[in-house]
């Protein structure tokens, strides 16, 4: 049966990839689907590239863990935060601004706002390096579900994934993505319902599984703090739902959603359908894993009784019926596929727009950079499944680790300069420097020299917090003693608003 639904999604896939090749005509068509994406495509494709596997499978099962059942409030707040607010306070704006500067991606903005070639190109480059491990991850909440279900080799999986990931992809471009990242996110919304109500009903109904969940004990041997509003360890929380949450803002796959939307008038529904679809899916995903130490079993330690975060929602799924794990694996699949397609997309385009662009490759025609853009696919895809199989293969822990990193660097590198330049005129070139710089050398710091960080920083989630709200105050005090840019230049392109 879980076969069976394979197939028939698999081919509903591919079928949307090849309908939309015919749009194709151009860069803009490819890229932002020439920039004509409906409200209800364009939440669903904000939702999806937002939410993966790596929420599913990972972080659920990790900070349910860790925090019980308050973990709840880290899909609250990608709700508020990293929806809402975000389509309120960044989406008419983007769209309105980027369309103004003929902007197709997030290091062309940055080119075109400040005009200088020099930051879209280092804009460009953190993308490329930051996006790959990011990429990489995508496939590890996928290996313990497919062997439980299938008893097939992972590294066939990620192939599988990986292949028509790239043909839908390399086909349809931005719109084909969109049009699955529907029904990738329909699948999304039943699925996570469905599997509350059956990981629920195993535990005896919520009632019961909270009133196990309160006799846990924690670390100090009280008991109630896993069935708590604030949970065991609040400051902690605090960071992970910032994090996840404002650190989206920055991101360039999600922000680029806003440059593709059909008009002004489409992100007021856009972001009511977006917040709807963040509280279903992951307020749904964190209060499920949020019941994770109820299903605690020796399969979820290894050899030196260390606990395997990503094992624990695979273990609470693994006594479900049949049709049920049917629709998990088609849900953590959409989850994958849908994020996978939005990252590769980015990547691909930036670098070639931003990158080779006129810096290597001069006069480039609207054909050449779209050939360009699908070989860049082909080999983002193929680069991701590459370290996704050696980690698989050689249990490199690291990798799955530079998932914060990556998350952390470009959130902390752009978020302020992106927000603080849609809004103010002061806002100068070398501030933005700044920015880019310090994140970088934070991460990476954290990433090469962990131990000799302050305990409370040792964590990638924390430090890339710390770098976000660095930015915010670096970019106003960098801009009140650097240079500003031309007068007539900026009311030139803050005339938009006014328009």
């Amino acid at each position: 049966m879980i076969l069976t639904v394979l197939i028939l999604y698999f081919a509903i896939l591919l079928g949307i990839g090849f309908y939309c090749r015919k749009r194709n005509t151009d860069v803009n068509s490819f890229v932002l689907g020439g920039r004509s994406v409906g409200p209800w495509l364009t939440a669903f494709s904000y939702g999806t590239a937002y939410f993966s596997a790596v929420i599913f499978v990972g972080y659920a099962g990790q900070f349910g863990w860790k925090f019980g059942l308050s973990s709840t409030w880290i899909g609250i707040g990608n709700a508020l935060i990293g929806s809402m607010m975000a389509w309120i306070l960044l989406g008419k704006r983007t769209r309105i601004m980027s369309q103004h500067l003929s902007a197709k991606t997030m290091p062309e903005f940055f080119g075109r706002r400040f005009d200088t070639n020099a930051l879209k190109v280092c804009a460009s480059v953190i993308i490329f390096l930051f996006m790959i491990p990011y990429t990489a991850s995508l496939y590890n909440g996928l290996s313990r579900l497919f062997e439980m279900a299938f008893h097939i080799d992972y590294s066939i999986c990620i192939v599988i994934m990986a292949l028509l990931t790239a043909v839908y992809v390399i086909a349809g471009g931005y719109m084909a993505t969109t049009m699955n990242d529907f029904i990738q996110g329909t699948i999304m919304l039943v699925g996570i319902i469905v599997v509350i109500a059956a990981v629920l009903n195993a535990q005896g109904g919520l009632m019961e599984a909270v009133d196990k969940m309160a006799q846990i004990p924690t670390a100090d041997g009280s008991t109630g703090a896993f069935a708590s509003v604030t949970g065991p360890d609040v400051m902690s929380l605090i960071f992970v739902v910032l994090l996840t949450s404002l650190g989206t803002w920055g991101l360039p796959q999600m922000v680029q959603k806003f440059y593709a939307i059909r008009d002004e008038k489409a992100i007021v529904k856009g972001t009511v359908v977006s917040t709807v679809f963040a509280i279903i899916v992951a307020g749904g995903c964190y209060f499920m894993g949020g019941f994770g130490r109820l299903f605690d079993s020796p399969a979820l330690y290894n050899a030196e009784g260390k606990i395997i975060y990503d094992a624990i929602v695979p273990e609470m799924l693994s006594g479900l019926a049949p049709a049920v794990m049917a629709l998990v694996i088609i849900l953590v699949l959409s989850a994958s596929m849908s994020t996978l397609s939005s990252l590769v997309m980015t990547s691909s385009s930036t670098l070639t727009i931003d990158f080779l662009k006129d810096n290597f490759i001069k006069g480039m025609s609207e054909k050449k950079q779209v050939r360009c853009i699908r070989c860049f696919i082909v080999v983002f895809i193929a680069i991701s499944a590459i370290i996704a199989l050696i980690q698989y293969k050689s249990s490199v822990t690291f990798i799955a680790q530079l998932m914060g990193v990556s998350w952390g660097t470009m959130a902390g590198a752009f978020l302020a300069p992106y927000l603080y330049s849609l809004y103010f005129k002061w806002v100068t070139k070398p501030a933005c420097w700044v920015s880019f710089i310090f994140s970088v050398t934070l991460m990476l710091a954290n990433m090469l020299l962990r131990p000799y960080f302050p305990e409370i920083l040792q964590s990638p989630i924390n430090c890339g917090v710390l770098a976000m709200v660095a930015g915010f105050i670096t970019v106003p005090i960098v801009s009140a003693f650097t240079k500003k840019q031309d007068t007539n230049r900026l009311e030139e392109i803050f005339s938009c608003y006014t328009k």
